[in-house]
């Protein structure tokens, strides 16, 4: 497997610029069970004093050989644009840096099917390629009991996920 080039940069590194274009960046990470759960967000200063949340990943990671499970990843209309790119690319440096996992795997849910098509072309911008249909058959049943639904399992290099990521937030900082 591939580490990240020497172009991506270190999860300080991300929080730097999330910080020099006026945003903060966070992660929660815990250890239950010998796991690794991490809850990141990005806020904004809000006129209240306060902080407005404009997009999270949620992800837990395990040293098996399926890696990261990406659970949710939200980005409200009203963020500026990159947000989502920034999320992906901390979310990878996390990865990569804290970590034995180098691939990701994630749900591209089927509840509509527009929708779904949406969602496995938005995945595939980052890298990740479709696996198998997770459907109603007994052997998707733990996959859908850990996503919650049926939809298209996905694998993806961590650091091909974060070179582009990371490439498109570059893009939209600018």
């Amino acid at each position: 497997m591939t580490s990240a080039c020497a172009a991506d940069p270190r999860l300080d590194d991300l929080e730097r610029q999330a910080r020099d274009a006026g945003l903060l960046l966070r992660l929660k990470v815990g250890r239950p069970l010998g796991l690794w759960s991490l809850q990141l967000v990005v806020a904004q200063a809000a006129d209240d004093r306060g902080y407005r949340l404009l997009g999270e990943m949620k992800a837990w990671a395990y040293p098996a050989s399926s890696g990261l499970q990406l659970d949710t990843m939200r980005v409200t209309p009203s963020a500026p644009a990159g947000v989502g790119d920034l999320i992906w690319s901390a979310t990878m440096a996390w990865t990569l840096e804290m970590t034995p996992c180098r691939t990701a795997r994630l749900l591209a849910i089927r509840d509509d099917e527009r929708q779904h098509q949406r969602l496995l072309r938005y995945f595939r911008c980052f890298g990740f390629e479709a696996v198998r249909s997770v459907d109603a058959a007994l052997w998707d049943l733990p996959l859908r009991l850990v996503w919650g639904g049926a939809g298209m399992l996905m694998t993806g290099n961590c650091a091909r996920v974060q070179t582009i990521s990371q490439r498109r937030w570059r893009q939209s900082a600018a």
